[in-house]
């Protein structure tokens, strides 16, 4: 029996407790007796969260069980925590076998000293703060989430149940790992190192015309001409002023745009088909497998075949072999 101990305090963010909640849940219903799920406030009283839903813990924190899991979540409330808040996750933190947080929950425990010396994330736009005000902490604000050691940090509330379903695949296996999920009607997990953004999203949309008909031409042919002569002119702009409008107006140059629309092409085709990677790499606009596999290694840290057996390995299975 592992007890998760979730830590409640006024204006947390409601579904960074109950997504992984819900995921641990889900294990116990399938595994009896395998979790235990606890919350607990400094003084056991209700804790109101940043949506208005009113949370009534089971116990104080002093009362709290010692946990094997302790989770920490995210929200405003992360923003000005109590002090005694702090100092409980100080004291008590580092003897719990796995620390989790959430969102900001990051945050607290960088207050508490407890990412000290360790890679973390936290939400895309608190990413910078916890750098500045925690130099002692490696801040990597793109992965969904990070595992250093029994400490493990999440992004925003949907990255905290692919966390939690990685913790549970970990203690119970990939079957009842993807059962949760299937209930859920969430992916099985993305991978950690999968970036906060789609290529869409990270990219702000373009205010003219021309230029979001070239975002959107991008995203549906990834296979093409997508040099900057070739953007340009469907732009119907010089190319200089095409790139320097396009950055002006995106965030990103035109080259980093494509690099990552082509990138989440191929990776959606390894998560959702049985292509084979040659089939793959061309559709995606790579040309050849070998490039597809230093465009993963480089930004994913992983190769095409293994970010396929991670994620979708029953396709996998099925996929041509390859480098």
């Amino acid at each position: 029996m592992r007890t998760v101990l979730v830590v409640l305090f006024d204006d947390v963010q409601s579904l960074d407790v109950t997504g992984p909640a819900e995921v641990f849940a889900g294990a116990e219903t399938q595994v009896p007796g395998t979790y235990r799920i606890r919350t607990a406030s400094l003084d056991g009283g209700p804790v109101r969260t940043s949506s208005g839903l009113i949370l009534v813990p089971d116990s104080s924190l002093a009362d709290a069980p010692a946990p094997h899991t302790l989770l920490v979540p995210g929200g405003q409330g992360t923003r000005g925590p109590a002090p005694r808040l702090t100092d409980w996750l100080r004291a008590h933190g580092p003897s719990a076998e796995r620390l989790v947080s959430v969102c900001t929950g990051a945050i607290l425990l960088a207050e508490a000293g407890l990412l000290d010396g360790r890679r973390a994330t936290t939400h895309w736009a608190y990413g910078a703060k916890l750098a500045r005000d925690h130099p002692a902490v490696t801040v990597d604000p793109d992965p969904i989430y990070i595992r250093d050691g029994h400490v493990s940090t999440s992004a925003g509330v949907t990255s905290g149940i692919d966390l939690a379903l990685a913790l549970v695949e970990e203690d119970l296996g990939r079957d009842t790992a993807l059962t949760i999920a299937r209930h859920l009607v969430v992916f099985l997990r993305r991978p950690g190192n999968q970036a906060q953004f789609s290529a869409q999203l990270a990219a702000q949309t373009a205010r003219r015309e021309p230029l979001r008909e070239v975002q959107q031409w991008i995203t549906e042919h990834p296979d093409d001409d997508l040099g900057i002569e070739s953007l340009a002119a469907r732009a119907r702009l010089s190319p200089r002023h095409f790139a320097r409008a396009f950055q002006a107006e995106t965030g990103m140059t035109p080259g980093r745009y494509v690099d990552r629309v082509r990138l989440e092409h191929a990776r959606r085709l390894l998560e959702e088909t049985a292509d084979g990677i040659e089939q793959i790499s061309r559709t995606s606009g790579y040309g050849t497998p070998e490039a597809m596999r230093r465009a993963f290694l480089k930004t994913l840290g992983t190769a095409p075949t293994e970010y396929r057996r991670r994620f979708h390995p029953a396709q996998s299975a099925r996929a041509t072999p390859a480098r």
